[in-house]
């Protein structure tokens, strides 16, 4: 007998797959709100040519930003 089939639950189901097996059968439309809301914030397309843009208009930080420039008394 092979040690996998030891340790083998084939019934077993944790609390929170029964939860959300019972969260998509009582709302089918939350598959297909919750792919809305990531193409909303998460799937774009890239323009290219402006983030090189961007990162040629950086300006290069000073090394001690918090600090202040010495005056002259």
């Amino acid at each position: 007998m092979s040690l996998a089939r030891i340790f083998q639950r084939p019934h077993y189901r944790s609390e929170v797959t029964q939860f959300l097996d019972d969260l998509k059968q009582s709302r089918p439309e939350l598959d297909l709100q919750q792919r809305q809301g990531r193409a909303l914030l998460w799937d774009k397309q890239i323009d290219r040519e402006l983030q090189a843009e961007f990162k040629a208009g950086r300006v290069k930080q000073a090394p001690y930003v918090y600090q202040t420039a010495p005056t002259q008394d």
